[in-house]
């Protein structure tokens, strides 16, 4: 039988509503984050594969899906702070925390926040490098572009985001979905992202970090190290920005064997 997956609810510290899909029982608990102008729906198939062994996750951050969009700060470590407001209200012990894309530095940033129970940060598609940071210029720009023409930016984000032989249809679902994301909320999570540098967040990571990447960008991975030693990728070949949507089954496997490593008796600390 598939998994009951209920929708819950919780406050941000600022009181914005933040909407969870949860399922399942067991730890440790995996928290899945989606990335910018996505929305939890894009791990539903992990909540329905993990759902039997794990307390399984998926919120959506503020201003995306069905999370409130009334905040006055947004940013990374604003965004980390949402997701330690779910952790603590759905009381969950031990976590893996799970980030595509933008999700992969909340999730950084949610993993400080929390310390010791956090075993590891998995990011998905994402981390190919740490060692960067876009200007409050540039940032502010992108912002105003996607303000200005905010489909038209999507289409091209989208387009880019996958291998050119992609399936269209898949193409075309992610697009929509994604274009439901309130446009001032992604004016304001573009400009808050000038002036963060996920290295200085990374360098103080406590416990492993991992990754899960398609090869359309390649990863870094010396790069990544000088940053944090302990970093170990898992590279899907022919693979886009969102693997859980294109070959979710050997996404989930890929899944799986982290956690295995992580919560294995010889499981490295970061």
């Amino acid at each position: 039988m598939a998994p009951t997956i209920e929708r819950k609810t919780c406050a941000a510290a600022d009181g914005v509503r933040i909407v969870c899909s949860a399922s399942g029982s067991g730890e440790p608990g995996l928290v899945f984050i989606h990335g910018g102008l996505a929305n939890r729906g894009f791990w539903d198939h992990q909540l329905e594969t993990f759902a039997a062994h794990h307390r399984v996750i998926a919120p959506d951050l503020p201003g995306h899906g069905e999370s409130g969009t009334d905040r006055q700060t947004w940013g990374m470590r604003e965004f980390g702070a949402d997701i330690r407001r779910v952790v603590e209200a759905e009381h969950l012990g031990t976590i893996i925390i799970v980030g595509n894309s933008l999700g992969g530095p909340v999730a950084i940033e949610t993993a400080l926040l929390l310390g010791e129970q956090v075993l590891g940060v998995v990011g998905v598609d994402t981390f190919q490098s740490l060692d960067y940071m876009m200007s409050s210029e540039d940032a502010r720009h992108r912002a105003e572009s996607f303000r200005d023409d905010f489909a038209g930016n999507l289409r091209q984000m989208v387009k880019a985001l996958f291998q050119p032989d992609a399936d269209p249809v898949l193409m075309a679902d992610a697009e929509h979905r994604m274009a439901g994301t309130s446009v001032n909320a992604a004016y304001e999570m573009f400009a808050s992202l000038g002036g963060y540098a996920p290295a200085a967040s990374a360098r103080r990571l406590t416990m492993p970090l991992r990754a899960i990447n398609g090869d359309l960008y390649p990863t870094d991975v010396a790069a990544v190290r000088k940053v944090k030693p302990d970093f170990e990728v898992i590279v899907m070949p022919h693979m886009g920005h969102y693997p859980m949507l294109e070959r979710p089954d050997e996404f989930d496997r890929h899944v799986a064997a982290v956690i295995a490593e992580l919560t294995g008796p010889q499981r490295r600390q970061g």
